[in-house]
């Protein structure tokens, strides 16, 4: 039984591992263009009479060193490939054609400078792009910190996957702690991209940081959150300046051990139940409900639901990045069936998992961002 729990994950990571060689393999091949470049050269001066130039390849060999390496391998391959054009031109006796053999090599010279000028600019901006990347970094572990592995006797693992390498936080968003109602959490999705669905983001998650301490069920919190963006859009010119609602889902576990479950669903994709069997339920509202922030186009009273929550089962939770995620074919992610079957030690490997099966599905990096949040609920003593 064991084995057959292990044996996908462990499938799953060797594929990983053949795709990381295959790219590093495709990156060291790449980084010795500009060196089988300058040789294909020298083969072309040798091989080929007077009437034919080389040039074209000693011209990309820096052209290509310039995006890829540094400054010094840059300069050194600049230089091999002026020497090179002019060891082409001599040995071939072109230089009985003195100026279009200078022009050659002069032009080889001019692209090779051209090629350090263009590696510096190359370098600004990596970097800019590094410091770019940290203050991303920091700005998500201010707004999405890494929830503890422990709380309140639950196991708990959250991930956000940007969709975008240079930004690594959008509108998706996530929280989860300890109340004096119990164990309070959320994930939502704020309309739109950029700053201003960061913005909107950092709201509901203030909002419900202070609601869920306070209020004492789950359709206060709700309320608690809408009129936060109601308010904040208020204070806006429109909705051109503000991202004005969220799809979210609130959920709590009652800190009296029951086993019980209480969801509220605010027109976000239902959270999914796997149990210790390999069974997958999709913890679908009882009554649709508008996201929130649209309390102006339709008022309706909040209701949870309450469902059973057993001993070592699995809670996940996340945003529409995963079920709109698209293979070649344009067929959507079906995070219900493609877990449907499989068991996971805790929330870690059940992310691990998803993220990977996520990324083999659509053949890449997701199309949209992705927040996850797993919780568990200890074995039963």
């Amino acid at each position: 039984m064991l084995q057959d729990e292990v044996r996908p994950r462990d499938d799953a990571g060797r594929q990983v591992r053949r795709g990381r060689r295959t790219k590093l393999s495709g990156r060291r091949l790449v980084r010795l263009l500009p060196a089988l470049l300058i040789a294909g050269g020298l083969v072309m001066g040798v091989v080929t009479p007077a009437g034919y130039t080389a040039a074209p390849f000693f011209c990309a060999a820096p052209l290509i060193a310039a995006s890829l390496s540094s400054l010094r391998s840059t300069a050194v391959t600049s230089l091999a490939a002026v020497l090179g054009e002019i060891w082409a031109v001599t040995y071939r006796g072109a230089l009985e054609d003195y100026q279009e053999s200078v022009a050659e090599s002069v032009m080889v010279f001019v692209v090779a400078l051209l090629a350090l000028g263009l590696n510096r600019c190359v370098q600004r901006s990596d970097a800019h792009l590094a410091s770019v990347r940290d203050i991303s970094e920091a700005a998500q572990r201010a707004v999405l910190p890494t929830p503890p592995e422990r709380l309140a006797g639950l196991g708990v693992a959250a991930r956000y996957v940007g969709a975008r390498a240079d930004a690594r936080i959008g509108g998706d968003l996530y929280a989860v702690q300890d109340t004096p109602h119990g164990v309070r959490l959320i994930v939502g999705d704020v309309r739109g991209k950029g700053l201003e669905a960061v913005e909107a983001a950092v709201i509901v998650i203030g909002a419900f940081r202070e609601a869920a301490e306070q209020e004492t069920t789950l359709e206060a919190v709700a309320g608690r959150l809408e009129r936060a963006l109601q308010r904040e859009g208020g204070r806006r010119a429109g909705l051109d300046q503000f991202e004005g609602f969220a799809t979210a889902v609130l959920a709590e576990i009652p800190a009296n051990g029951q086993s019980v479950l209480r969801v509220l669903n605010r027109g976000h994709p239902p959270p999914l139940l796997l149990t210790l069997d390999g069974g997958v339920r999709e913890l679908v509202p009882a009554a649709p409900a508008l996201p929130l922030g649209m309390g102006d186009v339709a008022s309706w009273p909040d209701r949870s639901d309450e469902t059973f929550f057993p001993a070592g089962a699995l809670l996940l939770f996340f945003t529409d990045g995963v079920t709109e995620a698209r293979d070649l074919l344009g067929r959507f992610y079906q995070p219900a069936s493609r877990l449907r079957g499989r068991r996971f030690p805790g929330p870690d490997a059940l992310l691990d998992m998803l993220v990977e099966d996520v990324a083999r599905h659509t053949g890449g990096a997701p199309a949209d961002d992705m927040a996850l949040l797993v919780v568990q609920r200890p074995m039963s003593a």
